[in-house]
């Protein structure tokens, strides 16, 4: 029993990683959905209203960042639109990595070294990823044509 309990921990804690990997993407509209909805509530739109309304912020949020990424045309525009939405996304994986890691390990230290490197790789998994929604440049840029 013992050894099924510590199998079942360990398959929880990769599906909760692998659910972090695969939403770190979407952290920005998230909290700007939460804090929208959060608004709305606290304003008198009850709990339904604030749930539409945060859904609806989320949302936009997103649809924001994909028609910036069609839009913007130099590359360090691109950069900075998907860098807004690697920040949150870092933080977060910071911040679960802390979670995990405060409960596993007595040493301060090393649950700082464990969240950074947490924090990293889950930036860099969603930059790779929000790089590859970024449409690809106009055809033939940069490319010679012969006259």
């Amino acid at each position: 029993m013992i050894i099924l309990a510590i199998i079942a921990t360990l398959a929880g804690i990769a599906a909760l990683c692998w659910l972090l990997f695969n939403l770190a993407v979407f952290a920005l509209p998230l909290f700007a959905g939460i804090a929208v909805g959060t608004w709305a509530h606290e304003t008198g739109a009850g709990i339904p209203g604030a749930v539409i309304v945060g859904a609806i912020a989320a949302a936009l949020t997103f649809g924001l960042f994909q028609l910036l990424l069609l839009v913007a045309r130099p590359a360090w525009v691109k950069l900075l639109v998907i860098l807004a939405f690697v920040a949150p996304a870092a933080i977060a994986g910071y911040h679960a990595t802390f979670g995990i890691v405060k409960l596993t390990m007595p040493s301060d230290t090393w649950q700082l070294v464990f969240s950074i490197v947490g924090a990293a790789a889950v930036g860099l998994t969603a930059f790779m990823r929000l790089t590859l929604m970024t449409p690809p440049g106009p055809a033939g840029q940069g490319v010679a044509r012969a006259s």
